[in-house]
Formats: C-alpha cells, sequence, structure tokens
C-alpha cells in the first residue's frame, strides 16, 4: 500500500546517507521532497506541512548536523515522527466490560463495515469471548442475510431477522438477548449512505444513544484516499469515535488516508484489513507500519505471522532434524508450504528488510509468485524414496520429474541445488551448536535491534563467512531468502 511513498522516501534518504556531512541547506531540500512525496500519497496538506515543519526544526539541530551518521539520525527523526502521526502504541479494543460490551460499526456504504463485523467479531471469539452480532441495515437489500451468512462461516450467532424492524428496534433487541443469553460482545453493524446525509447521522446517534456502545469505530475504504479524511471528519463531528478500522490496506493506494486519519480525528486506527478472508484482520501497529513505510520492514510481524500458521508439533520435529543435520526434499516442501501459509513471497518481502529489489521484481513481473506451485508439483512428482533421498535422482528420474510437473530438467536441477545448498547450511549451522549457538553467536554481535541484527552489516559479515549463507537470513543471496532461490524465482 506504502509502496510509491516508500520508494520516494528511500531516495531521498539514500542521498543523505551518502553525504558525510549535512548543512541546513540539505536538511531542508530533503523535506521539500518528503513534502511532495506525502503530499502525492493523498496526505492531507495541514498533515503534511506540520509533519515536515516538526521534522525540519529537529533535523537541523546541532545534534544532528554534527553527529557522526547526521543521514541516519534524519531517517531516525523521520520514523518517530511518523509514528506519532500513526499513533504511539497499538489501541486495544474496550470489550473486557461488565458484559455485554457493545462495539458499533459505522461508515459510509460500501466501506466494508459488514464483512469487518465478522473478521472482528471472529478475532474477539479466539480471544475466548462469546460474541453475537446484529445487522441494523435495514436500507441495503440482504445486507441482514450477508451477515446471518457470514455468522454461518465465522461459527458465530447472529441476531435473528424480523422483518420491518426498525435500526433502534433491532439494537434493543440485540442488547436484551445479548444480557439474556450471557453473550460478552455485541457487534452492531449499522447501515450507510453512498455519501454523507442528515438521515444515516440521525439514525446513527439513535443507535448510540440506546446501546451506549463502549466502541464507535468507523470503517473507512482506504482506496477512498483524500475523501477518507473528509468522512472521517463528518463521522467524528457528529459521534464521538473511540477509533477506526482500515479496510483494504492490501491495496494499491498511496496510503495518505492511513497517515492522515488520526491526526484529523484525533482517534486512533485500531486494526487493518489485509484481505477478503475473514482471517484477513489484524491490530494497527503504528511503528511496525512506519518501520515498513521507510524500508526497515516488519520482522516482529513476520514472526507473528509464522507463528500462527506454525503447527507447534511440525516445529518441535523439524527443530530436531535441523539439530541433527537433516534436510530433505519433505522437510523443504514443508517450508514451501508454510511459506504460502503465510501469504506468498510477496507477504513476506514485504516484511523483511532489505528486501527492496524482490519487491520491485515481483511489482514488474520478474517474479513469479507460482513458483511455490511449480516446486511443490516438482517434489510432489518424486517418489518417496527420492524425497528422503535427493541424490538419487539421476538423469532419466530428473525428466520422468519434470514431465510429471509440467516444468523442465533445468529446472529440476535448480530445485536440486537449491536444496543442496540449504543441507549444506544446515550442517553449518550444526557445526555453531545450532539454533542456541546461532542465538549466541547474535547476541555476541551486539546488534542494535532486529531490524539491524537481521539486515545490518555485522549479519552480512557472519553470513560472508559461512559462504552460502543460512536459509532465510541474509547472506545466501537475495536477502531473507534461501541461498539460490532468486534463480528459481526468474520466469523463463
Amino acid at each position: 500500500m506504502f509502496e510509491s511513498l516508500s520508494d520516494r522516501l528511500g531516495g531521498v534518504f539514500e542521498r543523505l546517507r551518502g553525504r558525510g556531512a549535512l548543512t541546513e541547506a540539505d536538511v531542508r531540500t530533503a523535506m521539500r521532497e518528503v513534502r511532495i512525496a506525502l503530499l502525492e500519497a493523498d496526505v492531507a496538506l495541514p498533515v503534511a506541512r506540520q509533519f515536515v515543519e516538526k521534522v525540519t526544526e529537529q533535523a537541523v539541530g546541532q545534534n544532528v548536523l554534527r553527529s557522526v551518521t547526521p543521514g541516519q539520525q534524519v531517517v531516525k527523526i523521520v520514523h518517530d515522527a511518523l509514528v506519532e502521526m500513526l499513533g504511539e502504541d497499538t489501541a486495544e479494543l474496550n470489550v473486557d466490560v461488565t458484559p455485554p460490551a457493545v462495539v458499533m460499526l459505522v461508515g459510509l456504504q460500501g466501506s466494508g463495515k459488514t464483512t469487518t463485523t465478522a473478521k472482528l467479531a471472529k478475532l474477539l471469539k479466539k480471544q475466548g469471548k462469546k460474541v453475537m452480532m446484529a445487522s441494523l441495515d435495514v436500507n441495503r437489500p440482504a445486507a441482514q442475510e450477508q451477515l446471518a451468512v457470514l455468522g454461518t462461516q465465522t461459527e458465530v450467532n447472529t441476531l435473528p431477522i424480523v422483518q420491518g424492524q426498525q435500526p433502534v428496534d433491532i439494537a434493543r433487541r440485540a442488547l436484551q438477548s445479548a444480557k439474556l443469553q450471557g453473550y460478552d460482545v455485541v457487534m452492531l453493524d449499522t447501515a450507510g449512505r453512498l455519501h454523507v446525509d442528515q438521515a444515516l447521522m440521525d439514525e446513527m446517534k439513535a443507535v448510540a444513544d440506546i446501546a451506549q456502545p463502549q466502541e464507535i469505530l468507523l470503517v473507512v475504504d482506504s482506496l477512498t484516499g483524500q475523501d477518507a479524511v473528509n468522512v472521517a471528519e463528518n463521522f467524528s463531528a457528529q459521534v464521538p469515535l473511540t477509533g477506526v478500522i482500515l479496510t483494504r490496506m492490501d491495496g494499491d493506494a498511496r496510503g495518505g488516508a492511513a497517515l492522515s486519519m488520526r491526526a484529523v480525528t484525533g482517534k486512533p486506527i485500531k486494526f487493518a484489513g489485509m484481505g477478503e478472508k475473514l482471517e484477513a484482520i489484524e491490530p494497527f501497529h503504528p511503528k511496525r507500519v512506519a518501520g515498513r513505510i521507510l524500508g526497515m520492514g516488519d520482522v516482529v510481524s513476520l514472526v507473528e505471522k509464522a507463528a500462527a500458521s506454525i503447527e507447534q508439533e511440525d516445529a518441535e520435529r523439524m527443530a530436531e532434524r535441523l539439530a541433527k543435520g537433516k534436510f530433505d526434499m519433505n522437510d523443504l516442501r514443508a517450508q514451501l508450504a508454510q511459506m504460502r501459509n503465510m501469504g506468498g513471497i510477496g507477504a513476506l518481502a514485504g516484511m523483511m528488510p532489505g528486501m527492496k529489489k524482490a519487491q520491485a521484481a515481483m511489482a514488474s513481473g520478474a517474479v513469479d509468485e507460482r513458483i511455490l506451485l511449480r516446486m511443490d508439483a516438482m517434489i510432489g512428482s518424486m517418489t518417496p524414496k527420492e524425497r528422503s533421498k535427493p541424490e538419487l535422482l539421476n538423469a532419466k528420474r530428473k525428466i520422468r520429474v519434470a514431465k510429471g510437473s509440467g516444468t523442465t530438467v533445468q529446472d529440476v536441477n535448480k530445485l536440486l541445488k537449491m536444496h543442496q545448498e540449504m543441507q549444506t547450511a544446515m550442517k553449518k549451522l550444526k557445526k555453531m551448536g545450532g539454533i542456541k549457538g546461532l542465538m549466541a553467536m547474535l547476541g555476541k554481535g551486539g546488534m542494535g535491534g532486529v531490524g539491524n541484527a537481521l539486515g545490518g552489516a555485522q549479519m552480512g559479515e557472519m553470513m560472508g563467512k559461512m559462504d552460502g549463507g543460512l536459509p532465510g537470513l541474509p547472506g545466501g543471496g537475495q536477502p531473507g531468502l534461501p541461498p539460490g532461490f532468486e534463480n528459481l524465482m526468474k520466469k523463463k
């Protein structure tokens, strides 16, 4: 989503880093470019102006201009200012109250309120809450039926539909049912309009007066750009919003809505919708988003995503095999499946430090996301014995595997070479004392932060000494990818 802004800012900071010393004129020139980049990203003009003024004031200080690495100091100041703009900390939902807690979702029609209601309900259910959803949208055809279908898919109960009942009465009935049946949270999906009008506002305020919600969350489509700011201002003036949910954050919007929303409403962005699937919603982390905008990656989110997609038993079994220096085609296949579960190469690249080139290659079409499926097909065309002992694959067997997977012998050879390099790296890891040994080395390196640990010079130097690097860490070809993986990603 922030790709264009990230590229523009990256170019500005690259020029600053290349200078040994900075003058005040250098900083002000760079800040003018930052201002243009923000405006091109659809950031509201007052927000962009205030941001640049604050950063310039700090960046022209003597502590920066006389520092050993003034360019990096400026990047840090911009990072801190971005975090402040987006909100210092991750905002939690206020649902730990005397039940039932009421969460009311408001916004324009088409912003994704109904789907977001179901996503949020599923997330709360996963956290151990007993949740009920109720649709108050009596204007849009089949809106109530849509929520009922989503309730079935998420296994979250929905309030039975009573034809002809009005929003205020539906809200009153939802609260009574929730109290009688012992629900922890009631989700109210309110009606929207194609534009802000008084009828919409009056209905919304009447529901809020009856329900007395702990949370009134404004759902905004990130793709609406600058107009999202106007919508936020209108809703904020009518009801006491407690937070914002941005939908379609995985889209190609320029990001201005996300950067402007907190400054305009004064309320935190609490969640971000990251796709169509009902699991595709996550808490909004200002520091992580700022890091991704500035090309620092988002390693913490990557680790969390991995933890959510990897079964504990599988992880323990894999750790045991790696400790023994074992890594066959079955292990590689399991790793590829995990990469697909985590969103594929593109999703992972966006979270890894130093992956700008890989992302650019994907955007230009030079990298084929389907490579993971083709690799899986090649491994699937091998016999169980060949998967456990890849060295058995002679020329005749390779031809059979290629034909069975719809690939070429050259593709099979590339896969085998990548596996061999990964297996060699695993053996080196064993000699270092396994995972514990690697962690000890990292500890001695004195890395300043995770991003530096994965993308810094110390890590690159350490991995360089190991000849091919370790899978998943810099030093083995493309940063963050297994050795030899970049060759496989290239289109024929």
